[in-house]
């Protein structure tokens, strides 16, 4: 898939944001593997100058974990985080861990493993056997929907 395609992926690289200073997290790491074919929105941890260049575009908020704010863009099809969730790595250590596809730093699935595993909601025990497929080299050739 040419991630440059799906829509929301056109709306972040339209901030311009530089490379080393966000990462796509939640499961946009999933969408860029083709582990799933659509996502309800791209979450982004960002610091520095992205962050910056968020907040000049909208107000930050606190976040639904409680851990931190983000800021909502794109009527919400872009969430962009000043910290992940509770009980994971840092911003800077999840930015600089990402895995470039397309030229775009996602983090990587064993990360994204983690935190599904840590929240244990149904649609994150889903995505986890997917991963956990992809990563032990049993991926199905088709993607998965929401």
């Amino acid at each position: 898939m040419d991630l440059t395609e799906h829509p929301f992926v056109r709306k972040l690289l339209s901030l311009d944001l530089a490379v080393d200073d966000y990462v796509v997290a939640g499961s946009g790491p999933m969408l860029a593997h083709g582990l799933r074919k659509t996502v309800g929105d791209l979450d982004v941890v960002a610091r520095g100058a992205a962050w910056k260049v968020v907040v000049g575009l909208a107000d930050p908020i606190p976040a639904p974990s409680g851990y931190g704010h983000m800021v909502l863009l794109f009527d919400g099809c872009l969430e962009v985080f000043d910290r992940w969730l509770p009980g994971s790595a840092e911003p800077d250590e999840l930015i600089e861990a990402a895995e470039f596809i397309q030229g775009i730093p996602f983090c990587p699935l064993a990360e994204v493993a983690a935190w599904k595993r840590r929240s244990n909601r149904r649609k994150d025990r889903e995505d986890l056997v997917l991963i956990q497929n992809y990563l032990n080299g049993n991926a199905l050739k088709s993607g998965q929907g929401d």
